[in-house]
């Protein structure tokens, strides 16, 4: 059965992106420090065309929850661009050949034909809010997994509404002091139960669980750790 699950890297402080997002700095003043640990891994390399990088705790991480993807779902923000109407010329932050591989919907106001890139990727834009996007990845992924790529308004949706089966929350033992915050707000009749923690010398991986209903008693869902 089709999975839905998401992931983001976030502060200490509960950011998933710095002050002043521009397209000079998409993740705002000093917000690529979330994903230094990322860029570093041999994966992410090898589908952005580049040799070397580490294989270790990071890369095996990045490795499983790749895995399985069969189409991405991700926010108008996070494809880039600007606000308001599309400028035809925006193709996204990854050049010709971006590193998915797989269809991905974009949620957007604003309509805009599918752009087919090199190496499998296709962009589709979807303008019926969050569950017309799910839908329309769960069709591209067939029997496979959907991940819910971000930003971090993107993945609140998916999570306050109950549409995601799984999150991983990467956390970058930096303080950004403001930004972009992935809870702004409680997450009512949504539970995020821990069951796996793998802590990694420059970021701690957690995985949630997410189930309808408020929390337990205290204690109960400890989660268990992996190294």
């Amino acid at each position: 059965m089709t999975q839905v699950t998401g992931q983001i890297s976030m502060s200490l402080d509960g950011y998933v992106a710095a002050p002043g997002q521009s397209r000079q700095d998409p993740l705002g003043r000093g917000g690529l420090r979330l994903h230094e640990w990322l860029f570093a891994t041999d994966g992410w390399r090898a589908r952005h065309g580049q040799a070397g990088g580490e294989r270790n705790l990071d890369a095996e991480v990045v490795a499983e929850m790749t895995a399985n993807i069969g189409a991405y779902v991700m926010g108008r923000r996070m494809f880039g661009g600007g606000e308001g109407a599309w400028d035809p010329g925006w193709t996204g932050w990854w050049g010709d050949d971006p590193p998915f591989r797989v269809p991905v919907f974009v949620l957007t106001h604003h309509p805009r034909e599918s752009l087919v890139m090199r190496g499998g990727t296709e962009f589709h834009f979807v303008t019926g809010g969050v569950e017309a996007a799910l839908a329309a990845a769960r069709a591209a992924a067939g029997d496979r997994d959907v991940g819910v790529a971000g930003g971090g308004s993107t993945l609140r949706q998916y999570l306050a509404a109950g549409l995601l089966d799984s999150v991983w929350l990467h956390l970058v033992p930096i303080v950004l002091g403001g930004g972009t915050p992935l809870f702004a707000g409680p997450l009512d009749g949504v539970t995020l139960e821990p069951v796996r923690v793998v802590p990694a010398p420059a970021v701690t991986h957690v995985l949630y669980r997410v189930r309808p209903g408020s929390p337990g008693p205290a204690g109960a869902g400890s989660p268990r750790t992996s190294s």
